[in-house]
């Protein structure tokens, strides 16, 4: 059968236009183009609705059930598609979108694509609207989920046959970023390339402003947001991610980019337009309107709207009622699936229920899911110090380096607190080789901070009861102090008290002894347990000299 192209024209016109029930495919594309999901819905359901065997039209309605995350619900219609005799390769590619987001064998996800893509080839060439289709499976989701570079392959030998689409390289971008940082300039490359195709791709002028977000580039971001604008200025999603990054850094701002964005949507408006209304009153400091707006949506046909909860949580938490915030928050998460909730909404909560000490565990918990599903490193950096964080607070040493040293080994330019904080938990943990470690680092990096000599001394301390190992670690950090000998008079005094005591116990040296507590006098002068310990020390001393300097007597004749 011909298999229909996908082209995105994208006119402003049809979107600012007031709704009309549409009943063509393009216009349920195009309103999944501009994130407005629920329309897209609607209409590519009046679409199916009147013609149940169309495999083009049921791919697409699958595909707005998936943006709305709703895997099982485009599941049950791929499936029913199949099972009512519509075996076509745009069910058969939709399925495996479904198969890729549940965890499924990759390979055996990949065969399904080649039979479609072998199904669909005309005599000429492959089909590149099928080509593309597998792309955009595969951008979907996490980056654990499908393999883009298989279809990073499948995009480029589409891109080549259709010479138009631009589609197919904003795809292309998305799977170039699913394969790490590393890849940032081939994704910039591949929307650009979308750009090229069509100037008025705000959608890819959006990509790579995110792109330079991630990388905390502000700038930049802004230049490409206000270049998304510029091509399509009804492309809403640019504003609404514009309102969420300044909500908590310019109210004013935030506003402003909440304005243009409410304004664009003003046709579609639902639950979610009236909650991004309440959570800017939230970051704008006003918390009982806050909540007055949230009670009126409670009582209206918003009450199921499960994102209402955050905003009673996020109120109740600035207002210090812990324990509504803390009921708001768990009604959330047992309410919402889990691949509706965004990382802050974990951090949130998170930050709420390690309030109570009874819900520690959930709070790590939460944490943990959110380290598992961000791909931003400096995120994933954030989430395991935090939660190491929770766990020194709770007394828990061995998690707490454990999550140091993932936190650690993530941070490709560790500053000098996250040294020391490691050193200091393997310190804690006992781990005394990695505690020496990261000590002897911190001097050599930072040798006019005190930190590596005092952390050196504690750990030889901990591992060594009788102090001999702690010798040549407190003779160096004498030395530092002694950059400034008044300032550190007394602490210099105590560790050459210290050095007496080892020698005298330990190694049996008193005369070092005897030195090491004359240099303790010599600092803290005041200080009688020195002198006491110093004159015991010296009759000893003084003994030892006077029996080696004693006349031996002659050895008895036989």
């Amino acid at each position: 059968m011909m298999m229909k192209k996908v082209f995105l024209s994208f006119v402003a016109f049809f979107m600012l236009s007031g709704f009309v029930m549409a009943q063509s495919v393009q216009d349920g594309i195009n309103f999944l183009y501009y994130d407005r999901i629920d329309r897209a819905k609607q209409t590519l359901e009046a679409v199916v609705s009147k013609n149940s065997k169309d495999p083009y039209a049921i791919y697409w309605l699958g595909q707005a059930l998936l943006a709305d995350k709703d895997v099982a619900g485009a599941k049950a219609l791929y499936q029913n598609a199949l099972n009512s005799g519509v075996n076509d390769p745009w069910i058969w590619v939709g399925m495996g979108h479904v198969e890729l987001l549940e965890g499924r064998n990759i390979n055996e996800v990949k065969q399904r694509f080649e039979q479609a893509i072998t199904a669909s080839k005309s005599k000429k060439n492959e089909n590149p609207d099928i080509l593309n289709a597998i792309g955009r499976a595969n951008a979907d989701g996490s980056s654990k989920v499908g393999d883009p570079t298989y279809a990073i392959e499948l995009l480029k030998r589409a891109g080549n046959i259709d010479k138009a689409n631009s589609d197919i390289y904003y795809n292309m971008g998305v799977n170039y970023l699913k394969l790490g940082s590393m890849h940032g300039g081939d994704a910039v490359d591949a929307f650009n390339e979308a750009i090229r195709r069509n100037p008025k791709d705000a959608r890819s002028f959006f990509r790579i402003g995110r792109i330079y977000q991630s990388q905390g580039n502000v700038d930049v971001m802004n230049k490409y947001f206000s270049e998304a604008a510029g091509a399509d200025n009804s492309y809403a999603p640019v504003y609404l991610e514009w309102f969420q990054y300044y909500a908590n850094r310019d109210v004013n701002a935030a506003k402003e980019y909440l304005d243009k964005y409410m304004n664009i949507v003003k046709d579609d408006k639902t639950c979610e337009t009236d909650y991004f209304y309440a959570d800017y009153l939230f970051r704008a400091g006003k918390y009982q309107e806050s909540l007055n707006k949230a009670n009126e949506m409670m009582n209206g046909a918003c009450k199921d709207f499960t994102k209402l909860q955050l905003i009673y949580a996020y109120n109740y938490n600035r207002l210090g009622d812990s324990m509504k915030a803390k009921e708001a928050i768990e009604t959330y998460f047992a309410k919402t699936a889990p691949e509706k909730i965004l990382p802050e909404h974990y951090l949130m909560g998170s930050a709420i229920l390690r309030k109570f000490p009874e819900k520690t565990k959930d709070a790590v918990s939460l944490l943990e899911q959110v380290f598992n599903a961000d791909t931003i490193t400096a995120n994933r950096i954030k989430y395991a110090d935090t939660i190491a964080f929770i766990y020194k607070n709770n007394g828990n040493e061995v998690e707490r380096l454990k999550w140091l040293k993932t936190s650690f080994t993530l941070n490709p330019n560790p500053s000098n607190l996250d040294i020391y904080n490691l050193g200091d938990a393997a310190l804690n943990g006992k781990n005394f080789a990695l505690a020496d470690s990261m000590f002897t680092v911190y001097k050599q990096k930072y040798p006019e901070q005190v930190y590596g000599y005092l952390g050196l001394v504690k750990s030889a301390q901990a591992k060594d009861s009788t102090g001999v190992t702690a010798i040549e670690p407190i003779n160096d950090y004498i030395h530092y102090l002694l950059q400034d000998s008044v300032k550190n008079a007394a602490t210099i005094g105590y560790y050459h008290a210290v050095q007496g005591g080892t020698y005298v116990n330990e190694v049996k040296d008193y005369q070092k002894a005897l030195d090491e507590f004359e240099l303790a006098i010599q600092f803290d002068p005041e200080n009688a347990q020195y002198k006491s310990y110093r004159d015991q020390i010296a009759k000893v001393v003084a003994s030892m000299n006077k029996q080696k300097s004693a006349p031996k007597k002659p050895a008895p004749k036989k």
